[in-house]
């Protein structure tokens, strides 16, 4: 096997198991909300806790462009360390309060796990860049689900299984980030420049990226996270919930490995306005839907799992390719800081509009944000700049 290709699978793997800490207690949301008697508001914190951790995390690393001036690996490591701890925390505290902010230091820990694997895989890739940052995601996606998995096959009416379960998956996608040596195509580390940040958010091409970026992470987490409970209130089965919450998410790895391999072929632009077209539609199909037979509601949601990720690399694909290149590191931190501030946003509101009309309704909002995603990557593509992309194909 290419070396590239190696490295490439070594990321991926690595992506997947640290990423399980993100849904470890949203996963187990209800067993946690019968033992802490928590409100439904309470229960969407333990998501929305990671979420602002994670934002808060990445806006301090890209102000110290950490994520350009330490070695990708060695930050991944250390991260996915701490976030693992700090899970384990939650177990052990066994209480609400204290949880709220050892989520909130799980999504600080994860900061230095996502953008970082995806510099180390750009690192290998000059060509086919796409499919390299794809395949990344798409394992950060199956990553995000395997909670899900895991309390389906045995999480229950018990949490702990799946708290130290992700703990242990996150120390060993570490270990093998260690094993990850730098890309040819990986910068040299670059010293610490705090104009960079600013010279990322004024660079007009960049910035219409990350506005389609936001629109599609308007949608993306909240339907995450709340699946599971749109699907026991259209079922009442919390096994099934379980179920169909983890293929869900975990489809969106096949999206995000084949929408890689079609962007560089025809298009990161084209890719990403597709996907956030079929992504938004699913968004106002879920009202009808909500009241279709199980054998027909489950293929939905399946193949809103597969759209709803796919272009969420290419977003990450383009900084990459239009961003200075010493601190592409910078840029990808600052998009994702941004998109996860966004997801705190619809992850709170999506439950109160369950609340005021029904899950029927709960996801119809969310069409907005890929609405606006599509008309941002649009005027990209009628950009000079969008020459960079995907080998001149935009």
């Amino acid at each position: 096997m290419d070396e590239k290709w190696r490295a490439l699978a070594l990321i991926a793997v690595a992506e997947l198991l640290a990423m399980s800490l993100w849904f470890s207690a949203s996963a187990v949301g209800p067993e946690l909300a019968v033992r802490w008697g928590l409100s439904g508001t309470e229960e969407a914190l333990l998501t929305s806790a990671v979420q602002i951790g994670f934002v808060v995390g990445a806006l301090v690393s890209a102000a110290l462009t950490l994520a350009d001036t330490v070695q990708p690996r060695a930050l991944f490591a250390g991260s996915a360390v701490a976030g693992a701890l700090a899970t384990v925390g939650v177990a052990l505290g066994d209480a609400f309060l204290p949880a709220l902010g050892l989520r909130f230091l799980t999504g600080v820990a994860l900061a230095g796990v996502y953008p970082p694997g995806m510099k180390l895989a750009a690192g290998w890739f000059k060509r086919g860049r796409g499919i390299a940052i794809g395949t990344v995601v798409g394992a950060l996606t199956v990553g995000s689900a395997l909670p899900h998995l895991l309390r389906a096959v045995g999480g229950i009416g018990d949490p702990f299984p799946v708290l130290y379960g992700a703990a242990a998956l996150a120390v060993v996608g570490g270990v093998l980030a260690l094993r990850v040596r730098p890309g040819p195509y990986q910068a040299p580390a670059a010293p610490f420049d705090p104009a960079a940040t600013l010279r990322v958010v004024r660079d007009r091409p960049t910035l219409l990226a990350d506005l389609g970026y936001f629109g599609h992470m308007w949608e993306l987490y909240a339907v995450w996270t709340w699946i599971p409970a749109y699907v026991l209130a259209a079922t009442g089965d919390a096994e099934l919930a379980a179920l169909v919450a983890f293929g869900t998410i975990a489809m969106g790895g096949v999206g995000s490995f084949t929408a890689g391999a079609l962007a560089d072929r025809i298009g990161r632009t084209t890719v990403t306005s597709g996907s956030m077209v079929a992504s938004g539609a699913a968004c106002l199909l879920a009202v009808p839907a909500f009241g279709w037979p199980v054998l027909a509601l489950v293929p939905f949601l399946l193949l809103w799992g597969v759209v709803i990720v796919a272009d969420s690399a290419q977003f990450s694909a383009c900084v990459t390719e239009l961003a200075e290149e010493s601190y592409v590191g910078t840029a990808l931190t600052l998009q994702t800081a941004v998109g996860f501030l966004l997801t705190i946003a619809s992850i709170q509101l999506t439950p109160v509009v369950a609340g005021a009309v029904g899950w029927q309704w709960a996801f119809a909002p969310l069409a907005m944000g890929p609405a606006l995603g599509t008309l941002a990557m649009l005027r990209l593509r009628a950009l000079p700049a969008a020459a960079k992309l995907a080998g001149g194909r935009g």
